[in-house]
């Protein structure tokens, strides 16, 4: 069955207290070539890499979530094979109440996530991200089969015109041998806004 609602991907969404703080994050990224792990909102201090398995037509729906304002995610992306993500170790997170952690083999405790029905004025409810962890310090992005993704053209052309000054800066130490550099910006980039994503005011 072909749901709209399931993806064979897996993404990472970038944080920040401003869109330029998230930008300025990405763009390291992008130049390490990998994602490192943290331990941030991870009980038990365990280092993870964390994605959605939002398909990308729905992840407005994750960025404009209420919550939103607690875990400030921001509209700048990374999107990996959902198989190359499983291949070295990530799975879906458990959602179960936290007295249920520690009866989870310490080994998949890192997939423990937080979720309370009891206190109907209170609820503690995350399953709208629809989370994957990988227990990692780093995760390798190889180019030729990372996507990465940006709100608007504005993002799209400031990561392009960063990588067009750094091909001059080799130019300009190449001299003579200048004509031998062609490089085409290196990732595979999707602009939300010419999907006919519309990203909410303030995120």
């Amino acid at each position: 069955m072909i749901r709209d609602d399931l993806s064979n991907k897996l993404i990472h969404l970038l944080r920040g207290d401003t869109i330029e703080d998230a930008f300025e994050k990405f763009f390291s990224i992008l130049n390490e070539k990998q994602l490192r792990g943290g331990n941030g909102y991870i009980k038990g201090g365990y280092k993870c890499v964390c994605f959605t398995e939002t398909p990308i037509s729905k992840l407005v729906y994750v960025l404009a979530n209420p919550d939103i304002a607690q875990m400030r995610y921001r509209p700048f992306g990374i999107m990996i094979d959902k198989s190359y993500a499983f291949e070295r170790g990530a799975r879906p997170v458990i959602y179960q109440p936290d007295a249920d952690f520690y009866k989870l083999d310490e080994e998949i405790r890192y997939r423990h996530v937080r979720f309370e029905l009891t206190n109907p004025d209170y609820p503690i409810d995350l399953t709208w991200e629809r989370e994957w962890r990988i227990r990692t310090d780093v995760l390798p992005l190889p180019v030729e089969s990372t996507t990465i993704i940006v709100p608007n053209r504005h993002w799209r052309d400031v990561l392009v015109e960063a990588h067009s000054q750094e091909i001059q800066g080799t130019v300009s130490t190449l001299g003579s041998d200048a004509a031998l550099v062609v490089e085409p910006y290196p990732w595979h980039l999707v602009v939300l806004e010419d999907l006919g994503i519309e990203i909410p005011d303030g995120i």
